[in-house]
């Protein structure tokens, strides 16, 4: 019995497991989507395309659907999802263009630059902060960075100027923060294990040519892999546009659109995203308004995971056809 399990499957039978494990995949992907979309359709119905406009005043519509009845009217599925869009892209893109500078000059530092004992280890240690949970930089945002901001660096004249309009707790620039912080890990690893497969003569030829270390590593290597750091990008920005723990404690649980025209305030300006604002109200999923909403919000993420997906594809294209001919 033990000498038939240790002999090596046939082609075709691991040929019908590989593709049956892939059918089982997208089976479970296309009925997650139904899924989302059958929940969301009441809102998507009602709503249109207004769902993705301006106006009124997310919390309070959420909080009026709390007390509608079982067969709620067309007119308590009206909300307006924009401040929550703008929300979960202006934080996720910020966080996006920080990590990915940190990410790229950390992997050059790795790959190139490193003493040996230092690229030992600090390619471990990459990877375990990228496995750490994110409740716990949630932690950190909520008891150190949040304080910080609020005693040390917004001045009493910047609090007192927007008192009666939003309270000045957490807001983008600690968000941004923290998000940066749990992407740039994945992309330093995924950035780290391409530059080292790229093969070291194309570097050392360039150096050879007369270019610095530095200046032959992005003019070679970091040219050569261009497709895995759009890759590498793409997947932080799905991470951090899903996030809703980190969000939701140190956003600031309002949802307003930060506005840059407002200054160097503008960072502190308390907002929601469509991740966080699903977990806020997650208690309130029995009222048929306020499922069908969040359902929606549920698939706008879906949504603009597909986006990011497609995105990353395109721009691969050409950058792999320089790649085959290069």
């Amino acid at each position: 019995m033990l000498e038939r399990l240790r002999r090596p499957w046939p082609d075709h039978r691991a040929e019908f497991l590989l593709g049956a494990v892939a059918c089982l995949l997208a089976v479970a992907i296309v009925a997650m989507v139904v899924f989302v979309a059958r929940g969301a359709w009441p809102t998507f119905s009602h709503d249109g395309l207004s769902l993705f406009g301006s106006g009124g005043n997310v919390d309070t519509r959420i909080g009026a659907m709390q007390n509608t009845t079982r067969n709620p009217p067309a007119s308590a599925y009206a909300i307006h999802a924009w401040p929550l869009i703008y929300g979960t892209i202006l934080s996720a893109g910020l966080a996006l263009l920080v990590a990915l500078c940190v990410s790229l000059a950390s992997a050059v530092f790795i790959v190139d630059f490193a003493p040996p004992l230092v690229r030992r280890v600090m390619g471990p240690v990459i990877r375990l902060l990228a496995a750490v949970p994110s409740v716990l930089y949630g932690l950190v945002g909520i008891l150190v960075l949040v304080p910080l901001t609020a005693n040390h660096i917004v001045t009493t004249e910047q609090r007192r100027s927007v008192e009666y309009v939003i309270p000045l707790s957490g807001g983008v620039a600690v968000t941004v923060v923290l998000l940066a912080l749990m992407i740039t890990p994945i992309m330093t690893a995924l950035i780290t294990d391409a530059l080292e497969s790229v093969p070291r003569p194309w570097r050392e030829g360039a150096i050879a040519l007369g270019l610095n270390p530095l200046r032959a590593t992005i003019a070679v290597s970091l040219r050569a892999i261009r497709p895995a750091i759009v890759a590498a990008a793409g997947l932080a920005t799905a991470r951090a546009i899903g996030e809703a723990i980190v969000v939701s404690m140190v956003s600031g649980g309002v949802s307003f659109a930060p506005n840059p025209a407002d200054g160097t305030i503008f960072l502190f300006e308390p907002f929601e995203s469509l991740a966080s604002t699903i977990i806020r109200n997650a208690d309130s999923i029995s009222a048929p308004a306020i499922h069908s909403t969040l359902y929606a919000f549920a698939a706008l993420l879906l949504f603009s995971s597909l986006i990011l997906s497609l995105a990353a594809y395109l721009v691969r294209l050409p950058l792999r056809r320089y790649q085959s001919t290069s």
